[in-house]
Order: structure tokens, then C-alpha cells, then sequence
């Protein structure tokens, strides 16, 4: 019994540790933007092809374009 509780231990150490260890996915600037936007409650619209995010809160707006070479512009403004 105390063999298969030792077992059952470090078995459960090793998951931990490697679970721990694994590299968690770095977010892009237009990801962190969206999340952030979504965390203020901004009302977001989306274009049919993608390639143009709008998202307002009472505050801020921000526009993220992607142009075809697959280049970012994002703008942003506080409005008053």
C-alpha cells in the first residue's frame, strides 16, 4: 500500500511540474487589443472578410485594419 501511495505521488509531482513548465502562447497586439476592448464592454464589428475590426466604448475607439500583405495598422482614440 505505502508503494503504490509513493507512486501515485510523484506521479502526480511530475504532471505538475511539467504541466507547469509548458511555454503558454504569447498573444499578438491585435489579440491583447480585442481582449482588452472586450474586457471594457466595447460594442465590436467585425467585416464580412476580416480584414477590418471596429470597437467603440463610451471612451475609446479603436480600428484595427489588415491590409493583403498581411500587415496590422491599429488606431486608436479617446474620445472626450
Amino acid at each position: 500500500m505505502k508503494k503504490l501511495t509513493m507512486i501515485a505521488l510523484f506521479t502526480g509531482l511530475i504532471t505538475v511540474s511539467l504541466s507547469s513548465c509548458r511555454d503558454k502562447k504569447d498573444m499578438t497586439e491585435v489579440e491583447e487589443t480585442v481582449q482588452e476592448m472586450q474586457d471594457k464592454g466595447a460594442d465590436i464589428d467585425i467585416s464580412e472578410d476580416g480584414d477590418k475590426i471596429k470597437m467603440e466604448t463610451e471612451d475609446e475607439k479603436v480600428k484595427i485594419k489588415t491590409d493583403e500583405d498581411g500587415d496590422t495598422k491599429i488606431k486608436q482614440k479617446e474620445t472626450d
